[in-house]
């Protein structure tokens, strides 16, 4: 009797022990393998995994094609701030960015369409004659159209300008010299994108060749046969006020600076391509913060308390592991929190690749004009990418 009072209570004191035992380890599995999830859906800004998607429908080859033509590369896109429709450019059906064999002189074409957001109908279409390679846009309050030439034809008669138009397309403004490439005061080398500011001031984004030049001996003889990489800064008018930037790595030097956006507080936010980051000023130039966690910027565009940046050229030799597509935060912190990923491309393994130029409708609708990157991979020279199926 004395032993199996005894036994009992060792027997009961050893089952509670693995009843224990047994529950510590169910618990430790679980927080391993709920761990092992977070970790698993952790977002991931440099390759877009574990963001939601918030404009998951792709259309192709969207907006109407007029009869005769076909598409060709574009790196601009804007809404209209009255209407909500679609403004972009095509580039007279060229394949190449500029300096190919067809352009907007020798193809004479008009490369500026406005698009019936919903239909991808064409409720506009002009521009012809005015330009060589349009490269980028900005729909400014009044539904004037502006539009920077990046590149200058043969006869040195046209380009490297940036021209106004009215919502018929009356040509209303031109700045710079035509065909005359340069970096004297209220001169351009290879504009890449206008916008207008809050006031009516106008700000040119002037200088490409700057984010391939990855040494200081490139910069150096870059410097020397008058390339820029700067922003100008004009009176609603024309009459240029200043400029400022400069090819190099430092905050307020540039390494082409390809797009410009104002947010809702009349900053000026500058894709900064080269450099792999965005750059952030006050109206007068003063540089205020920066922004890395968006890619390798081609395109920006903020609507509300929301930046929606597209990347098109991440790749392996210039920013390795960084996937293309649209990176999407918000305004106020260096945060992504939603990305549209982009199409694949056999030599971008992992990365893809997408547009330059992007723009986002009251709906949420995300709209890209596609480069020499990816209008191959696209199919058109404009994707939409929808809310709703």
């Amino acid at each position: 009797m004395a032993l199996s009072r005894v036994l009992l209570p060792v027997l009961a004191l050893g089952g509670a022990v693995l009843l224990v035992t047994q529950t510590i380890d169910i618990r430790a599995d679980a927080q391993a393998a709920a761990s092992n999830g977070r970790r698993a859906s952790a977002p991931n800004a440099v390759t877009g995994e574990g963001l939601p998607n918030p404009a998951p429908n792709v259309t192709r080859n969207w907006g109407q094609l007029p009869a005769g033509r076909k598409w060709g590369t574009t790196a601009g896109i804007d809404i209209d701030p009255a209407d909500g429709n679609v403004w972009a450019y095509e580039r007279c059906g060229a394949g190449t960015a500029g300096g190919g064999p067809v352009d907007c002189d020798n193809t004479p074409l008009d490369p500026i369409f406005k698009f019936d957001r919903k239909t991808g109908a064409v409720l506009a279409n002009f521009g012809k004659g005015v330009m060589v390679t349009p490269h980028g846009i900005a729909v400014d309050k009044q539904g004037n159209v502006w539009i920077a030439d990046f590149s200058g034809n043969k006869a040195g008669t046209k380009g490297h300008q940036v021209h106004k138009f009215s919502p018929k397309g009356e040509k209303l403004l031109s700045l710079g010299i035509a065909g005359k490439p340069g970096n004297a005061d209220g001169q351009f080398n290879q504009p890449n994108d206008v916008v207008v500011g809050p006031d009516g001031s106008i700000y040119v984004a002037d200088g490409h060749d700057a984010q391939g030049m990855t040494t200081p001996a490139a910069v150096s003889e870059g410097l020397k046969r008058g390339a820029t990489s700067r922003i100008s800064k004009f009176s609603s008018d024309g009459k240029f006020i200043k400029s400022w930037g400069g090819i190099g790595v430092r905050h307020g030097e540039f390494r082409t600076p390809h797009a410009l956006v104002f947010d809702s507080r009349g900053r000026l936010w500058v894709a900064d391509r080269g450099n792999h980051r965005i750059e952030i000023f006050d109206q007068n130039g003063t540089y205020l913060e920066s922004r890395y966690t968006f890619g390798r910027p081609s395109g920006l565009f903020i609507k509300g308390d929301t930046v929606y940046v597209i990347d098109s050229e991440s790749g392996p030799y210039n920013h390795p592991n960084w996937r293309d597509g649209v990176r999407i935060g918000p305004v106020g912190e260096d945060r992504v929190t939603g990305f549209i990923p982009p199409f694949d491309r056999d030599d971008r393994v992992y990365q893809g690749t997408a547009g330059e130029g992007v723009a986002v409708d009251a709906d949420g609708n995300v709209y890209a004009a596609e480069g020499p990157n990816s209008i191959t991979q696209a199919g058109g020279a404009f994707t939409k990418y929808s809310v709703k199926p």
